[in-house]
């Protein structure tokens, strides 16, 4: 089911250190971001619901009419962000914590072919938020109001439009917003107030696919690791320097998802059939520990849990070690899908239907412990979110809301011992 590499060695040019966990900013209440505030897939919520309902978790709000859309939310302060194509137009929506409407402000033309929707989630720092268009438009706005404050585009940072337009979320780091737009500078940094280029990565020419950057650190150096559609590649987030890169599933159709960054380890899996790679990365430079089939995952994602990968492997989940690759177990759960982690618990939202399932996250098994549906139509490839007590689902033009907290009750006997 995997392949153990010995001695694939990629040059390290950073000095000898040691890889920490990613970065702890997460707050209660708050997903600013794509992947959360750790850019990891994983709530700090607790006391949440470990089964639901016949039929599902109370519904708290329902908003139409946000147009078509792949993109999830962002949620900072009493602000859910996300975007949408209304009439042609990439629309980006602020709502307040009750499902209305605060703010909306068109940002750029709609995506129109291959697959045409909203693709971006919003990224909101402080009172600012940024976006990106399938065209490659970078915008700054106003996080109260809408107002814009910069735009930037990605043909102008030497990037050429993918097949199926851009992708990504920005990442904010520090006074950086980092965005991808491929070529001889694939990864690149702006200021995040001015929109003022600061560097672009070098070692490495690749065009852009559509994952989105993720940051970690590596005994206190920050690092920002890609897929792109010329392989796997990290950089030193200070100054864009190359700390590795991999051809693992260079020149594919549609590299998707986003890497996870864990206990030493870096992983990256993508679809039509190319599976996944694991590097490790230590003092004397970075190996490829093991590549494997048994996660080929075309968009839904994966995320890092205990030391094992839970993610979307071709039409179910599946769960690996993540030192070694070997496969734990595999299950169809609610299908093909992206999925999100809070309180032990696997939130699966399955690409056809609308379909929701609930799982605990352990190597020992799969076990679906709550299931329901929302309403919508096309394939949904929004990622789950759970941010205080809520459970946000966004499927085509609807955005939905659940409470998932369980009752006082519920909690004391759970959380008793």
């Amino acid at each position: 089911m995997f392949k153990m590499i010995l001695k694939t060695t990629v040059a390290l040019m950073v000095p000898a250190i040691s890889l920490c966990a990613a970065e702890k900013n997460d707050a209660a209440g708050s997903w600013p971001c794509f992947r959360g505030p750790n850019h990891d897939d994983k709530s700090s919520d607790k006391g949440l619901l470990k089964a639901w309902p016949a039929n599902g978790p109370a519904q708290l709000w329902q908003f139409n009419g946000l147009g078509k859309g792949f993109s999830t939310v962002s949620i900072s302060g009493d602000t859910v962000f996300t975007t949408g194509d209304v009439e042609g137009q990439l629309t980006l929506f602020a709502l307040d914590l009750s499902g209305k409407l605060k703010w909306k402000i068109v940002h750029d033309k709609a995506w129109a072919q291959n697959y045409p929707g909203a693709r971006s989630t919003p990224t909101v720092d402080g009172d600012r938020v940024y976006l990106v268009s399938g065209h490659g438009l970078v915008g700054c706005y106003s996080a109260q109001d809408g107002a814009k404050l910069w735009t930037r585009t990605m043909q102008a940072l030497g990037g050429k439009t993918p097949n199926w337009g851009y992708a990504e979320s920005v990442l904010v780091d520090g006074d950086k917003a980092v965005v991808t737009p491929g070529g001889a500078g694939c990864i690149t940094a702006l200021d995040k107030v001015t929109g003022k280029t600061l560097w672009q990565s070098t070692g490495f020419d690749g065009p852009a696919h559509y994952g989105s950057c993720v940051l970690f650190t590596f005994h206190d150096v920050p690092m920002i690791a890609a897929g792109t559609g010329g392989g796997f590649f990290c950089v030193d987030a200070r100054n864009g320097a190359k700390v590795f890169s991999s051809p693992f599933s260079a020149g594919s159709t549609a590299n998707i998802p986003s890497p996870a960054a864990a206990d030493g380890y870096v992983f990256w899996a993508t679809g039509y059939g190319k599976g996944g790679v694991c590097m490790k990365l230590g003092s004397a430079g970075a190996e490829q520990a093991w590549t494997t089939k048994a996660l080929i995952c075309h968009h839904g994602g994966y995320l890092i849990e205990n030391g094992f990968i839970y993610g979307n492997h071709e039409r179910g989940v599946a769960c690996l070690d993540l030192k070694t690759g070997e496969k734990k177990w595999f299950e169809k759960g609610v299908g093909k899908g992206s999925l999100t982690f809070a309180d032990g618990m696997l939130y699966l939202f399955g690409e056809n239907d609308g379909a929701v399932g609930l799982a605990a996250a352990t190597p020992e098994g799969f076990k679906l412990t709550g299931q329901f549906s929302v309403q919508g139509t096309g394939p949904s490839w929004a990622h789950p979110v759970v941010c205080g007590g809520r459970l946000y689902l966004r499927y085509d033009a609807n955005l939905y809301c659940f409470d998932v907290k369980a009752k006082q009750a519920e909690f004391a006997t759970t959380y008793r011992n």
